[in-house]
């Protein structure tokens, strides 16, 4: 770059770099010359070299470029005696010289006179016409300059690579040489140490477990599930029973399995609580057949208690399918007299695992000597746990007194125990803490509440007599069944029977009071379809798993919150959507106001009125569980008819069976 473009680019606000070249700045005369300044003897070569004489470069032809003679370099020519030789400007300069011959050509463009004596008054006396002369060689080598100026470029390549190793003394504006790359230290990554990878380790699994709204109460309790592979990877489990999992529709696990079946894994007792519909009898089967390993000739490893015949039944199907192709022999006790001659002491004790009611456990264990030994039960769960727990009105009818038999009974200090239940019961949580060992509790979601897939609706029908014109309009309007009616008792469970049957819809009635042969076929067809509408008491409000229940109507309001979180539970399982509509009453307004508020915290509409409604008294509240209000009978026909309409009756199921009347004759 000349001093013109160079000034150029300075008035446009290019800024220079003194510090950097000063020896530029002073030859220019931007800045006055340091002459304190010791140079170095680069500097000092560079300034005698002042306008770029580079080394010795080879011209196209092979010969070497030689500096002109002249004045600053260094040489004089040989003295002629009486005359003066004169050197023009471009002088021995190759075709190629490129800029530094145009520059070296200019400087000695002038005539320049070497005597031998070094006399100056010979200069004086050189001919004029020597001078025009010059001036258009001058001219001529200038236009020549400029046109090899323009190379080609496989030219320009060459004189590249043999300029490369050398160092350009000119001048370097500082917009040109962009960012400079920063000499940065490079510090090595330091490993985390132990609490900060812990922290982070406990950070992601409290992140996972957030994203799944699972709560954790306890110690050393392991991270949750990702995958069901994760079982096979770090717990090593049996490929069969993975497959079976699988094989039954589990594609992830549950939010409760995620959580409960890695403490299972770890032999560690549980406390869960997870909603109706959530998998949690998957989530302790399949850490008991792992755990089990193979069968065995030693009597039951582990036992399974629930509080009716149907959920024991459900609860064994679902097992039996977990277990498939194991060999494990799974049993429920059925009759009394079987079980005897079954699991007596005199038995072979080939079996495995025992699902059953608390009730006929302990009358077989209770038995002298026992029917049945739990000695050697490694696992003990209790299913529905909050149900279990409650106390009976009088002696051992209750089931806490039964589930304390059994606790008494599994004997073998390996046992271990874990509770499961949809509700939170706060005497089950403290006892648990006090008689289990190293307890963890789980929950998923907001305690005691139902499922966000079903819609809730309460429906004020103003008497009794409403609820039957209720329910009438449903059945008019159109539904889709399979549905489920829940009533408070036995009786009006058959009055509604009694009523609905006349309507042209296929209901039946299930109840304690039916045998078992008759309640297996009613919940057989059920599940096939043949039945649309099912009238039950709480009987089928735990546990009972049926696919794809589209309504649940509430026919007598529940006396519980819990009790209505169960019924409205049999809906909207395993993330299917489903409705419930609750029947209410005057008489059913102290009981309002705690299931309006589980309606709420759902999500649900309720009417503000009743979250003001007077709350109700503990005791009163116990008291209505045990007790429920009694109510008028479900009848249409009026009390004057009935005699005539049993006896009508009696006589038409005796026609049916091909019997006679007896008529009496005159004689």
């Amino acid at each position: 770059m000349d001093a013109a473009s160079l000034f150029a680019r300075l008035r446009g606000g290019t800024r220079f770099d003194f510090k950097r070249f000063r020896a530029e700045a002073e030859r220019f005369q931007m800045v006055k010359p340091n002459s304190d300044v010791q140079k170095s003897p680069v500097e000092a070569a560079s300034a005698l070299d002042f306008f770029g004489s580079k080394p010795k470069q080879a011209n196209r032809d092979g010969s070497v470029k030689k500096p002109p003679a002249g004045r600053g370099s260094g040489t004089t020519a040989p003295a002629v005696p009486g005359t003066a030789q004169k050197r023009k400007r471009g002088e021995g300069l190759g075709p190629s010289n490129g800029k530094k011959g145009k520059q070296s050509g200019r400087r000695s463009g002038r005539e320049v006179e070497d005597t031998a004596g070094g006399n100056a008054d010979e200069c004086a006396d050189i001919d004029t016409d020597h001078e025009e002369e010059d001036v258009e060689e001058v001219v001529q080598e200038d236009d020549e300059e400029e046109e090899q100026a323009v190379e080609t470029p496989a030219d320009a390549a060459i004189c590249t690579e043999k300029e490369e190793p050398e160092e350009e003394l000119g001048i370097q504006l500082m917009s040109s040489l962009g960012k400079l790359p920063l000499k940065h230290k490079v510090k090595k990554k330091k490993k985390p140490s132990a609490e900060k990878a812990e922290r982070i380790r406990r950070d992601q699994v409290n992140a996972l477990r957030n994203s799944f709204k699972v709560h954790v109460s306890g110690t050393d309790v392991p991270p949750p599930l990702a995958s069901f592979e994760q079982l096979r990877s770090e717990y090593e489990i049996h490929p069969r029973i993975l497959s079976n999992v699988l094989e039954a529709g589990y594609l992830q696990p549950t939010p409760v399995q995620r959580q409960a079946i890695p403490l299972m894994m770890q032999r560690r007792e549980i406390l869960a609580c997870a909603p109706t519909g959530s998998g949690k009898t998957a989530a302790f089967c399949i850490p008991i057949l792992h755990h089990l390993q193979q069968p065995r000739n030693c009597g039951f490893r582990a036992v399974i208690v629930a509080p009716t015949r149907e959920l024991v039944a459900q609860t064994h199907r679902e097992l039996s399918r977990i277990a498939d192709g194991l060999g494990f022999r799974i049993h429920m006790i059925t009759k009394t007299s079987v079980a005897v001659k079954k699991f007596g002491p005199k038995s072979a004790k080939k079996f495995d695992i025992l699902v059953t009611t608390p009730n006929r456990l302990v009358f077989l264990i209770k038995q002298e000597p026992p029917v049945i030994d739990l000695s050697s039960v490694e696992w003990l769960i209790v299913d529905e746990s909050d149900k279990l727990f409650e106390a009976g009105s009088s002696g051992s009818s209750g089931f806490r007194e039964q589930l304390a038999a059994i606790f008494q009974a599994c004997t073998s200090p390996a046992a271990r125990h874990a509770m499961f239940s949809a509700t939170f019961a706060q005497d089950v949580e403290q006892w648990s803490r006090l008689n289990l060992d190293n307890l963890v509790s789980v929950g998923v979601g907001t305690r005691n509440t139902p499922v966000e897939t079903v819609e809730q609706e309460l429906l004020f029908v103003g008497a009794e007599s409403g609820k039957l014109l209720a329910i009438r309009n449903i059945v008019k309007k159109g539904l889709t069944p399979p549905v489920l009616v829940f009533v408070q008792s036995i009786q009006r469970a058959r009055e509604l029977f009694n009523e609905l049957v006349y309507e042209g819809i296929n209901v039946d009635v299930i109840h304690a009071d039916r045998t078992k042969l008759q309640r297996d076929n009613i919940v057989r067809s059920f599940r096939a379809g043949k039945i649309w509408v099912l009238i039950c008491t709480e009987l089928m409000a735990r546990g009972m798993d049926f696919k794809g229940i589209n309504l649940v109507i509430n026919y007598d309001f529940p006396t519980s919150a819990i009790e209505y979180i169960h019924r409205i539970g049999r809906t909207g399982r395993a993330g299917k959507r489903g409705k419930a509509i609750t029947f209410f009453t005057e008489d059913d307004r102290p009981l309002i106001r705690s299931t309006a508020a589980v309606i709420k915290k759902a999500g649900c509409p309720i009417p503000d009125y009743m979250m003001g409604l007077e709350r109700m008294p503990t005791k009163t509240k116990r008291s209505l569980v045990k007790n429920p209000p009694k109510r008028e009978t479900i009848r249409t026909m009026p009390e004057l008819f009935l005699p005539n309409a049993a006896r009508h009756k009696k006589t038409t199921a005796f026609q049916k069976r091909g019997g006679k009347s007896k008529v009496k004759t005159s004689s």
